[in-house]
């Protein structure tokens, strides 16, 4: 009997999961930087990112098996992610 997982299926299940994590903990991040400038409240703020996280996270799972290329997946959550990252920890160090 052969293989019954074809070798990118655990790759795009670690890149649904850890990429859409990261990607969510950027965008929870700096959505939250980004709506306190806006005039929010730090805590409005927070809890509406919070509320959208799991929305796009599945969003983020779901787009991990639909994409062509996994190699863009990648580059995309986690990249997305790690940049959305930056973005708010710099935007927290110049005094939000």
């Amino acid at each position: 009997m052969g293989h019954l997982v074809a070798p990118q299926i655990p790759s795009r299940v670690a890149a649904g999961v850890l990429g859409s994590w990261a990607f969510v903990f950027g965008l929870v991040g700096l959505g939250t930087m980004l709506l306190q400038r806006l005039g929010m409240s730090y805590e409005d703020a927070h809890t509406l990112m919070y509320l959208l996280g799991p929305l796009v996270m599945l969003a983020a799972f779901i787009a991990a098996f639909a994409a062509a290329s996994l190699a863009r997946v990648w580059a995309a959550l986690v990249g997305g992610g790690m940049l959305m990252s930056g973005a708010a920890w710099l935007m927290t160090r110049a005094g939000t």
